[in-house]
C-alpha cells in the first residue's frame, strides 16, 4: 500500500472521527469592510476547526464537567480583594491576580456569571493570566461570594453604575495600565449594556462577550427547563436565603420564593433590582437597547449546543451585527455553555481565542 493511500486512509478516518465529534471550523459574522476583519486575518485559530475533548461532546456531560469538576479542581490562590462602598452605601468587590506585576501591565477586566464568584471563576482567571501574562481583576456585583449587603439590592445583570466605580478604583490603582474586558454568560449583559451607554467613553481598547443570552427579556425562554430549574434554586441560596432578614421588608418577596424557572424569577424580583415595575427594570438592564452604539471592538462566542444561552437569541441580531464595523459573532458547532474544551489536555478553546484577540488591540 503506498504512503499516498495511507495519507487518504488517515485523512478519511480523521475526517469521520471529526464528524462524530462535531468538531468544524467556526462559523464568523461580521461586517466584510469592517475594521474588524484586520483583526480576524490574524487569529489563526478561526480558520481551523474547533475540536472538542472527545469525551465532552455531549452538550450536558460538557457542561457538567465545567460547573462541578472543572470548578472545583483548579487550584488558584488570589493576590487581594478589594472590597468598595459604592456612592449609594451598597457593597462590590474587585478580585486581583497578578496585581503586583508592573504599573504599565494591561489589566483584564471580568464581569462574571449569574452566580459567579471568585472561587467559581479561577480558571477563567487563571488561563487569562497564563495566556497574556496580564494582570486580571475580577469585578464582583452586590451579593456576591458572600458581600455584605447593607442596601437591599441585587441584580441578575449588574448595575452600569457600579461597574463605572469599580472601574474608577482600578484606573486609580493602576493609571497607566490598558484595560481590556470579558463578560462571562450573565456578565456579557453588564458588559455589553455598558458598552453599549459609553459609546468611545470607556477605558477599554477591546472587549469579549462569552455566551451571551442577547435580548435579557426573552433569552431565559430558551433556556433548557432543567437548567433553568437549577439555576433559579442557586439564586435562592445565594441572593435570597443568606438575606432574608432584608428581603422581608421586600413585598414581592413571597412572589420570588414561588418562582421555579429563570424566566419567572426574573420578572418577579425588578423590586429586589431597585425598580418600580418589570418595563422600567428592563429598560435599564437590557443590552440589547443600546447595542448599536458599541465602539470599541467586541468579540462575541456562542456554541450551537449551548444549553443555557441558547444560539436561538441570535437569530434576531445577525443582520444588524453584520453591518457594524467594529463587531463580530464566532459560533462553533460545539462547547455547550463556557465551556470549550479542547484536546486530550482539556484546555479552554475560548481562553485562548480571548488573548489572541486581545493581543492584537
Amino acid at each position: 500500500m503506498g504512503i499516498f493511500t495511507l495519507n487518504k486512509l488517515k485523512n478519511l478516518g480523521l475526517n469521520l472521527f471529526d464528524l462524530a465529534l462535531g468538531a468544524e471550523p467556526p462559523k464568523m459574522y461580521y461586517h466584510p469592510k469592517g475594521k474588524i476583519k484586520d483583526v480576524l486575518e490574524k487569529l489563526p485559530q478561526l480558520k481551523q476547526k474547533y475540536r472538542p475533548t472527545p469525551w465532552l461532546s455531549n452538550t450536558h456531560v460538557h457542561l457538567l464537567y465545567f460547573d462541578i469538576i472543572r470548578k472545583k479542581t483548579i487550584k488558584l490562590e488570589y493576590d487581594r480583594i478589594d472590597q468598595l462602598t459604592m456612592q449609594d452605601g451598597g457593597v462590590t468587590a474587585i478580585a486581583w491576580y497578578g496585581y503586583h506585576l508592573p504599573v504599565t501591565t494591561p489589566t483584564v477586566v471580568i464581569m462574571h456569571t449569574i452566580t459567579g464568584t471568585p472561587e467559581s471563576m479561577r480558571e477563567l482567571v487563571k488561563d487569562l493570566h497564563q495566556y497574556t501574562g496580564w494582570r486580571i481583576a475580577l469585578c464582583l456585583r452586590r451579593g456576591h461570594a458572600g458581600l455584605p449587603m447593607p442596601v437591599p439590592q441585587i441584580s441578575l445583570f449588574g448595575s452600569t453604575r457600579d461597574l463605572k466605580e469599580q472601574l474608577d478604583h482600578i484606573q486609580k490603582l493602576f493609571p497607566s495600565s490598558d484595560l481590556y474586558a470579558v463578560g462571562s454568560s450573565a456578565g456579557t449583559g453588564l458588559l455589553v449594556r455598558y458598552l453599549g451607554e459609553q459609546g468611545e467613553d470607556t477605558p477599554f481598547k477591546a472587549a469579549f462577550a462569552m455566551c451571551p443570552g442577547y435580548d435579557t427579556e426573552i433569552g431565559f425562554k430558551n433556556v433548557h427547563p432543567f437548567y433553568s430549574k437549577l439555576m433559579t434554586k442557586k439564586l435562592f441560596k445565594h441572593f435570597i436565603y443568606p438575606y432574608q432578614n432584608i428581603w422581608s421588608r421586600v413585598a414581592s418577596l413571597e412572589k420570588v420564593l414561588a418562582t421555579t424557572s429563570l424566566e419567572e424569577f426574573e420578572k418577579a424580583y425588578f423590586e429586589m433590582a431597585g425598580y418600580q415595575d418589570y418595563q422600567t427594570y428592563c429598560k435599564a438592564i437590557n443590552p440589547i437597547y443600546v447595542f448599536e452604539n458599541i465602539k470599541i471592538p467586541l468579540m462575541i462566542l456562542n456554541a450551537e449546543d449551548d444549553p443555557v444561552c441558547s444560539i436561538k437569541n441570535l437569530e434576531p441580531y445577525k443582520d444588524k451585527i453584520q453591518q457594524m464595523d467594529n463587531m463580530v459573532v464566532i459560533t462553533t458547532k460545539k462547547g455547550s455553555h463556557c465551556g470549550f474544551y479542547e484536546s486530550l489536555t482539556v484546555k479552554s478553546w475560548a481562553s485562548r481565542l480571548m488573548a489572541d484577540f486581545f493581543k492584537n488591540y
